[in-house]
């Protein structure tokens, strides 16, 4: 998909709402483990209660390949069940030596080899533009690289003031600067979390027109009204992931309808926030 596509369906839906499907077996209505697949079950109702509010799910690959062969399967229907419309984000977190790389955007990106056709892959930096570049070379497949995440070890690298480059930048600016020479913003997104509030101004001023894909929205102490009001650009450029607010909304056999009512709740609100 590419990036005027995903305007155009942001626009039409007024929406920039990310649904994370970290579909965890243990969380879900205990009447769906009789199913065949339990899992998948789970999910296609979330897809059918939410698809018409979100422009993108993203599939959190490690809670399915925790649970093995049966694991992978139900994310191959997953992703199959996801309609073609809608922006597709691989959340597995790779990166490796160059022809390692290579296999891993084989996996997600080609359909013939792997029956996956993500749309996008997150991905960790720390290896280097070689890491980097074998998923670039997919057409209108993105990359979306880990530059200053949600969680609270961000403070050990990302953020630590001892590791500050000769030039007084933190890590993630130094990632960010430098990755930039490795894809554009046709082609790379960055995580960037919605923790941060005070940064995301100067994060937009370093990537104005890149996307950004931004967790951290509710119990992890991020506002939706913050990253807006300083994340927006002339093409939305927000993604934002809600996961478990949504998808475990409700324990019970209405558990899809629930999860409509929370994202109705949250892209209202992203609604008011873009003028298009």
């Amino acid at each position: 998909m590419t990036r005027q596509d995903l305007f155009e369906n942001i626009q039409q839906k007024k929406s920039f709402l990310c649904i994370g499907l970290d579909t965890d077996i243990k969380k879900i209505p205990p009447y769906l483990l009789s199913c065949q697949d339990p899992i998948f079950e789970f999910n296609k109702q979330i897809i059918d209660a939410t698809k018409d509010l979100c422009v993108a799910y993203k599939i959190n690959s490690a809670f399915y390949e925790a649970m093995g062969v049966k694991g992978w399967e139900s994310m191959v229907r997953t992703f199959n069940y996801i309609p073609e419309n809608i922006f597709t984000i691989a959340d597995a977190k790779r990166g490796d030596i160059g022809n390692t790389s290579s296999k891993y955007a084989q996996a997600f990106f080609d359909p013939e080899s792997s029956g996956f056709n993500f749309d996008a892959i997150t991905a960790a930096p720390y290896m280097g533009e070689d890491s980097i570049t074998p998923f670039l070379e997919y057409k209108n497949k993105w990359v979306i690289l880990l530059a200053l995440t949600s969680n609270k070890g961000a403070a050990d690298f990302q953020m630590n003031p001892e590791i500050k480059t000769l030039n007084e930048e933190f890590l993630y600016q130094k990632v960010i600067k430098g990755s930039m020479q490795w894809g554009n913003a046709d082609n790379m997104m960055y995580v960037i979390g919605a923790t941060h509030r005070e940064l995301f101004l100067n994060i937009r001023t370093l990537l104005p027109n890149h996307f950004l894909l931004v967790p951290g929205i509710g119990a992890q102490g991020g506002t939706l009204k913050d990253v807006a009001e300083n994340g927006l650009n002339k093409q939305c450029g927000l993604l934002v992931n809600v996961s478990r607010s949504i998808i475990y909304a409700s324990q019970q056999k209405n558990f899809g309808q629930m999860a409509r009512m929370e994202a109705e709740t949250i892209a209202s609100e992203m609604k008011g926030y873009l003028s298009y």
